[in-house]
């Protein structure tokens, strides 16, 4: 008998790995396929102004905040009823949703078509935290903040090497890009169809699908449900729009302190995601196996504090690279952090958790490029009274100093393993 249990024991933890390398594989070519359009993008729209880099600049916030906003409403209705009616039809959905946004903008023919296009795949963009509700379904609580890491070193390498794609095909046509990303959609979607298996069964289903919980303010209502859990959610926020900083300023800063050339930022991006690979995929494993989920989420709170002020006082470039080790190890935050929140709702709950958790994000996609853009504009203009070009990241650290303040005292191991 005991060699019958342990022999469906094996076959469970096979089954689980199975399904985590499917969900791998889809964030992976999900991943690539965003980051083929972000250097190409703000060009394109460039275009389509008449080459007015100002103006370029106000329609890219403008897309900003719209993709932000559709990510603030849609993250909980796409997580809610990936928990009514699994996780499968939601991802595919997502990305076959996807193929058909990039689509639009690869043949849009005026700006207001690119902003349907931007609207539509800020609608559509749930795939990731339907990919991490995947995650809690088919990895045990303990090994969450590991498997948590691998998903974000998947994240890692797609915007690792899918801008570099992304710039060289944009060299050829600016709208190249786009194309491709379309086409790698299409392709993650027609592997969802045939490949991916469910991976939350009809029995551990939510039985209803309440429009109440599902839009944004009602999602709250379950990150107040569970001890601390609100108190996680406000450091995922804090860590989001402390991580707006760079995609906002990062070519500004180093241009205008380091005198950096595109080649060189994009070899310093380059590091840095390296750096962040190794971390998640290598690191984070053994080091939460000893230190635990709220060690990893203190660790990456001080280091991403660290790393921020290391970037915003750095006199040279060279100092500048100097801290992306210090900064990479941020990337114990996250898997610590989820770790910790999928504990404390059922398994059910775990598309409304992430669905919070993305609209949550969608703010801080909203609000982050203005506080950080406006400041970085002010810190240059007023120069002769603020010697402090690296403000803005500065106001970055401060964000995750105060998640790490916080953290202390909400990053608690649950009492019990939320039921199923």
């Amino acid at each position: 008998m005991s060699e019958q249990v342990q022999a469906g024991q094996n076959s469970v933890g096979q089954g689980r790995r199975a399904a985590f390398g499917f969900i791998f594989a889809t964030a992976l070519m999900n991943s690539i396929s965003f980051g083929l359009i972000i250097p190409v993008l703000p060009n394109l729209i460039k275009a389509f102004t008449g080459g007015d880099t100002a103006q370029a600049a106000e329609w890219n916030v403008v897309f900003a905040i719209t993709w932000g906003a559709m990510q603030f409403i849609c993250g909980p209705l796409l997580g809610l009823l990936s928990d009514r009616i699994g996780r499968r039809p939601v991802l595919l959905v997502s990305v076959f949703g996807l193929a058909l946004d990039f689509l639009i903008i690869a043949v849009a023919p005026s700006l207001m078509w690119l902003l349907v296009g931007r609207i539509l795949n800020g609608m559509t963009a749930a795939s990731f935290s339907t990919a991490n509700a995947y995650v809690a379904d088919v990895t045990p609580p303990e090994g969450r903040a590991k498997a948590f890491g691998w998903m974000g070193s998947a994240f890692s390498f797609g915007f690792l090497i899918g801008p570099a794609l992304g710039g060289a095909l944009g060299d050829i046509d600016l709208r190249l890009p786009f194309y491709v990303a379309a086409g790698l959609s299409l392709l993650n979607g027609l592997y969802g169809l045939f490949v991916l298996p469910e991976s939350l069964p009809p029995e551990r289903r939510t039985t209803r699908f309440d429009l109440a919980r599902a839009n944004p303010l009602g999602s709250l209502r379950l990150l107040r449900s569970q001890p601390d859990l609100l108190g996680l959610a406000g450091i995922g926020f804090l860590f989001q729009l402390a991580q707006t900083v760079l995609p906002t300023v990062f070519v500004l800063y180093t241009g205008y302190r380091y005198g950096w050339s595109p080649s060189v930022m994009g070899l310093a991006m380059m590091a840095s995601g390296v750096a962040g690979v190794l971390v998640q995929a290598v690191l984070v494993g053994p080091v939460v196996a000893r230190i635990g989920e709220r060690g990893a989420l203190l660790l990456g709170c001080a280091a991403g504090a660290a790393g921020f002020a290391w970037y915003g006082f750095a006199p040279t470039g060279l100092l500048y690279m100097a801290g992306v080790p210090i900064f990479a190890l941020m990337g114990f935050l996250m898997p610590g952090l989820q770790g910790l929140m999928t504990r404390r709702v059922a398994p059910n709950q775990q598309g409304q958790l992430q669905g919070a958790n993305q609209s949550l994000q969608g703010i801080a996609s909203m609000v982050g490029p203005a506080l950080f853009g406006l400041s970085f504009a002010w810190s240059i203009r007023h120069a002769e009274v603020l010697q402090a070009p690296g403000l803005a990241i500065y106001l970055a650290s401060g964000l995750l100093f105060a998640a790490l303040v916080w953290g202390t005292r909400v990053a608690r191991a649950p009492l019990a393993i939320a039921p199923a």
